[in-house]
């Protein structure tokens, strides 16, 4: 395969059902060997598109290419491509070593070399012992483990997992997130994950792609997608952020000065791209990540940062943080993340119906692209 050639590459994906189009003209590559996210709201395509390049729906319109080849009308068996269900979809009538024996021993592999890729495989997954547990057996993580090595045991190149953590617990859940990331960066194989959670998809993928509405609205890993979300929708939907509508008053390169009616005047940063479609008296909208922001009692002495004063609504506390919220002139409430480090910290004292001055650094105000309010 040539250097150049992705590992997977969907060219102008469209599909209908009936006038739902549930994925519309989407491309994207994705690197051989890279974990890739597809990540969404429930309607967003995510599933279409999945299903899609595993070969159980068929597009009306575009291509898929696995490794330089066309496989878009392929069936399911004919694309070296295995999916991994959030239902597990275990033989219930077959042990462990037989579940994941099954693919194997219906390609006629010798017995001694299914012995030794399912015992490397349990000890993988840290389920040595467990060959001769049945389905019933196993707690929701082990049957997990047991349906990841049944699909990878056939080396396929490309592994589909369709939320397959989604039915577990918490805790259970965040464990194996970091398991499934260690066992992809082992095998070496190419994984596409589909997931509504954002934690999820921070948490293992190289690269995340947001979609909406069948379109992919921003690819990125998961730092840029965090940092630098295009839209409001993006901001939104990954993590939590404070979004102020207003409207351009003066654009300096990449630094832009914003109007709040009825609440401030703040600087912000757009993106190169976006900061060319700017114009004055445009309306748009500036993002603010909760942690980005701080609280003071006292209007504190910040030449050149957004300043603006409230009062705290409500105040919620997570154990390594608080969150407060604070009530603007404007009504408009705002979230604010501040680390508990001490009980001498001023913040530590702050409570309900308290003033206080929120402040932050220009360059953490993201002006975003245009898009109308989702």
């Amino acid at each position: 395969m040539p250097e150049s050639t992705p590992g997977l590459e969907v060219r102008n994906l469209t599909k209908r059902f009936g006038n739902i189009v549930a994925v519309n003209d989407v491309s994207f590559e994705i690197a051989s060997g890279e974990f890739f996210s597809l990540l969404g709201p429930s309607g967003s395509g995510k599933t279409t598109m999945l299903r899609m390049i595993g070969g159980l729906e068929t597009p009306d319109a575009g291509d898929i290419f696995l490794e330089g080849k066309k496989i878009t009308f392929l069936p399911p068996e004919k694309r070296d491509v295995n999916i991994v269900f959030q239902n597990y979809a275990l033989f219930p009538h077959l042990n462990v070593y037989d579940n994941v024996a099954f693919g194997p021993r219906r390609r006629k592999w010798p017995e001694d070399k299914i012995r030794r890729e399912v015992t490397a495989l349990l000890e993988m997954v840290h389920l040595s012992g467990y060959e001769e547990k049945y389905p019933r057996q196993l707690s929701g993580g082990e049957k997990q483990r047991v349906a990841l090595i049944r699909a990878l045991i056939l080396k396929p190149k490309l592994l589909l997992l369709d939320e397959p953590l989604g039915a577990l617990d918490l805790k259970i859940r965040q464990a194996l997130q970091l398991e499934l990331a260690n066992i992809q960066y082992e095998v070496g194989i190419t994984f596409i994950y589909v997931t509504h959670d954002q934690s999820e998809a921070l948490t293992m993928a190289d690269r995340i792609a947001v979609m909406n509405k069948g379109r992919i609205l921003q690819v990125g890993t998961p730092k840029e997608i965090y940092e630098h979300p295009v839209n409001r929708f993006v901001a939104n939907f990954i993590g939590n952020t404070n979004l102020f509508e207003g409207v351009v008053k003066e654009i300096a390169g990449q630094d832009v000065k914003v109007d709040v009616p009825g609440l401030m005047e703040l600087w912000g940063i757009a993106s190169e791209n976006h900061v060319a479609q700017l114009r004055i008296g445009q309306r748009i909208a500036v993002s603010v990540r909760p942690e980005k922001m701080r609280l003071s009692r006292v209007k504190p002495q910040k030449p050149g940062y957004n300043l603006v004063q409230g009062v705290v609504d409500d105040l919620i506390y997570l154990g390594v943080s608080t969150e407060f919220l604070v009530r603007l002139p404007n009504d408009q409430v705002v979230r604010v993340f501040a680390q508990n480090i001490s009980r001498e910290d001023e913040l530590w004292s702050i409570t309900w119906d308290e003033p206080v001055w929120v402040y932050w650094r220009p360059e953490r105000s993201l002006v975003l692209a245009d898009e109308a309010p989702t």
